[in-house]
């Protein structure tokens, strides 16, 4: 059985890290470069960060952040925010970065997908859904959570695997910062429908949390931020604590 993978993410806005509730009311929670070797020496197996107002501005991802955070890690670094074309996701690859995370560039034009896994192998390739429930399944928003679009989230996932894209993102806006834990039922919802790993993301509080997610949710990496950046959980007790449980964990350090 394939290991399980622990990820933290770096929310960044104008080169700081930030972390809010649903989406909203960020506050700073350090520095993007100090918090990735942190990171990078506890044992996290990835890092991604996220220019959380980059599409908003109609901008890039920020390259001096990328390039500060890539010289302090030694493991796989995923950036995404702003990357709306070939163009951009060339910068954030050239700035370190070894997978790019598209959004609203994909549902505004899915060949984008194709043409990033062309390119770059869809390895390289994550699709972000940014998920909140609906009456009737899980609606998909755009541009952080601000604008709501079609299709719902099992359909949009099973598309962006047929694109070409190496791994989805999944966040609950829902469960965004409340630490009540991940949407399970939407996690496994779309890890049942496609053939493409499915990282988790949204909700983590406590250590059950990642336990839940691994197994009821099916999810193939969880995703965290602000457990790691107040440093409530340790990753590698974290890490110990699933083993403990029967998760199977890289214990490499």
């Amino acid at each position: 059985m394939l290991a399980k993978r622990l990820i933290a993410c770096l929310d960044v806005r104008d080169g700081a890290v930030v972390k809010g509730i649903n989406f909203e009311g960020l506050r700073t929670a350090g520095d993007p470069a100090e918090l990735s070797a942190r990171y990078n020496e506890e044992g996290i197996d990835e890092l991604t960060v996220l220019d959380v107002t980059a599409t908003l501005e109609g901008r890039r991802a920020l390259l001096d952040t990328i390039r500060q955070v890539s010289q302090r890690i030694f493991i796989p670094l995923a950036v995404g925010g702003g990357i709306r074309s070939m163009d951009d996701a060339r910068a954030v690859i050239d700035a370190g970065a070894d997978k790019v995370s598209i959004n609203s560039a994909a549902l505004a034009d899915p060949s984008l997908i194709t043409a990033l896994a062309r390119i770059y192998g869809s390895q390289a390739v994550i699709v972000a859904i940014d998920a909140k429930r609906a009456a009737d399944g899980f609606e998909v928003f755009a541009r952080s959570g601000t604008t709501r679009v079609a299709p719902g989230a099992v359909a949009w996932a099973k598309e962006a695997a047929d694109r070409g894209a190496g791994e989805i993102l999944l966040t609950s806006i829902d469960r965004d910062g409340t630490r009540a834990g991940f949407d399970c039922e939407l996690t496994a919802a779309v890890s049942t429908a496609v053939p493409i790993p499915v990282i988790a993301s949204g909700g983590a509080g406590t250590p059950d949390h990642f336990v839940d997610v691994f197994s009821a949710g099916c999810a193939d990496a969880a995703l965290a931020a602000s457990i790691f950046h107040f440093s409530e959980h340790a990753v590698r007790d974290l890490k110990l604590f699933l083993a403990e449980r029967g998760v199977p964990m890289r214990l490499d350090w």
